[in-house]
């Protein structure tokens, strides 16, 4: 098992209520080229039932309108936008691991292992090397950059961990997502995947501090006390064949552009209570035994999808919800801002389960069963 120390999450400092993002990203679209009577229509439908209250962007929403994603024009193959990206994913994923460290009792130096996740930019040298100064980690800290698995990524790289712990059972490690994922709102060409993602994603990090069966133990860190976190017990992997299409990245020449069809909820509900059955099958457990629910909220239908996959009650999927509507979809990020809302929430009976679902490209399902 690997011991949850802290879980932090850190936001940019703009937030704004979604008609905001809505009268936003309508004028960078009308400004790029113009929506057609029927996407305006859309658009305003998608943001009104997109189940979202506020969400944070790393720039302020006059910029966007100004000057269009990213701040810069994006003729030029998005190289101002990623250049952005760098800048602030960094300063935003420093803010979300000093919190976490800090929480955990543990400093930078303790540090054994390194993984960050993120899907809405390019860096070379990767973000976990530009953190190393910035945070005073060891230079001989092993490092593991994840790109590619998108929404799924927190929940795997959790379980990625979780699996070096296994094998070196004395030492610390840290998760790092961050998301900036207004950088790649539609401005030309606008797809109707434009149009939901620009009305679900959001910006944010969050870091997650785990140690080893082994390793001696810490005090807490200052600040207020916070209840304790789980343990992970063990992990699942799956890809769902024949859905690779339904949802990723594709690379344009203004930059990132969202892959999603209308099949993504269809694929959770049809395949996600078999992967989740399995699994707790193979540790002598049902849902029924499951206390905490802590699934990625890819969007309305997909937790629909997954409360129906699953028949769970309203209840099991409110912190999931509550994510949502506090700062949209951040891609990796979200998974594990629910697992801070869980642990900051009341307390399970000790000795209770959890279950992490991340979903993502793929389709990809990453199960993780946590224990209080």
């Amino acid at each position: 098992m690997s011991r949850i120390k802290a879980v932090r999450s850190a936001f940019p400092a703009h937030q704004y209520p979604q008609r905001e993002f809505t009268r936003a990203v309508t004028a960078i679209a009308e400004a790029a080229g113009g929506l057609r009577p029927t996407q305006r229509a859309l658009l305003e439908r998608l943001h009104a039932n997109a189940e979202v209250d506020t969400r944070y962007t790393v720039f302020p929403m006059a910029e966007y309108e100004r000057n269009g994603a990213g701040g810069a024009a994006l003729a030029a193959g998005g190289a101002s936008a990623n250049d952005r990206y760098i800048e602030e994913a960094t300063a935003l994923g420093e803010q979300a691991l000093r919190s976490a460290l800090a929480g955990s009792g543990l400093t930078a130096a303790d540090l054994d292992l390194l993984i960050v996740t993120s899907v809405t930019g390019v860096a070379v040298p990767s973000l976990d090397a530009r953190l190393i100064p910035r945070l005073g980690l060891r230079s001989d800290i092993k490092r593991l950059p994840v790109f590619g698995l998108g929404c799924v990524a927190g929940a795997a790289g959790l379980a990625r961990l979780h699996d070096y712990l296994l094998a070196w059972p004395g030492h610390a490690a840290a998760l790092l997502a961050v998301e900036v994922c207004s950088l790649s709102w539609p401005a030309t060409a606008v797809t109707t995947a434009d149009l939901v993602a620009s009305a679900l994603f959001g910006d944010g990090s969050a870091a997650v501090v785990a140690v080893g069966e082994a390793a001696a133990p810490t005090p807490p860190g200052p600040g207020r006390p916070r209840p304790r976190p789980p343990r992970v017990i063990a992990t699942r992997s799956e890809v769902y064949p024949g859905s690779a299409d339904t949802l990723g990245w594709r690379l344009a020449p203004d930059g990132f552009r969202i892959v999603l069809t209308a099949e993504l909820a269809d694929v959770v509900e049809r395949r996600l209570n078999g992967s989740v059955t399995a699994f707790l099958g193979a540790h002598g457990l049902t849902v029924d035994d499951i206390s905490r629910w802590i699934c990625h909220p890819g969007g309305p239908k997909v937790l629909d999808a997954t409360q129906k996959a699953l028949k769970l009650p309203d209840s099991a999927l409110t912190l999931s919800r509550r994510s949502l509507s506090q700062a949209g979809n951040m891609s990796s990020v979200s998974v594990l801002h629910i697992l801070e809302l869980t642990v900051d929430a009341d307390p399970p009976e000790p000795g209770s389960f959890g279950l992490m679902i991340g979903l993502g490209p793929g389709v990809s399902a990453e199960l993780l069963l946590l224990r209080w």
